[in-house]
């Protein structure tokens, strides 16, 4: 089954702040996939579902607020999903709770040792041939 799972609240952020945490479940995609402005079609390729499975998770982000599905400039028989402010502002919150973890990390471990540590996992990740794909936010979740 795939769905949207939708936290707020809690100890999402690290200082404290009631945040946001949208996730579709079952991919472990986070929204801002939606920063290209796909099409279902195109979220379901990208997020490895199917159309069906796609268009559910969108249709509980706009019943919540978080996205919505707007005509394309070009062709108006295409329909868009794209965040809305309240996705824009989840997206920004997850942005900063990440960059509060790094520094969490830092002062724990070091900039040297954590500098060193991202070194190894890039090698390793390029020697795995998983570069293109992380570079492109083409990762599949483990099956």
């Amino acid at each position: 089954m795939n769905r949207v799972r939708v936290e707020e609240g809690g100890e999402f952020l690290a200082n404290g702040e009631a945040g946001h945490r949208l996730v579709i479940a079952d991919r472990g995609a986070d929204v801002g996939v939606l920063h290209t402005r796909p099409t279902i079609g195109e979220l379901a390729e990208k997020l490895d579902m199917t159309q069906q499975g796609a268009s559910k998770a969108v249709a509980e982000l706009e019943r919540l607020g978080y996205a919505e599905r707007l005509p394309d400039p070009h062709d108006a028989r295409i329909r868009r999903v794209t965040l809305t402010s309240r996705g824009h502002e989840a997206v920004t919150a997850a942005r900063h709770a990440r960059a509060a973890q790094e520094e969490h990390l830092r002062q724990r471990f070091g900039t040297t040792a954590l500098d060193a540590a991202r070194t190894l996992l890039a090698e390793l990740l390029d020697d795995l041939g998983g570069t293109a794909a992380v570079q492109r936010r083409e990762v599949r979740p483990p099956r």
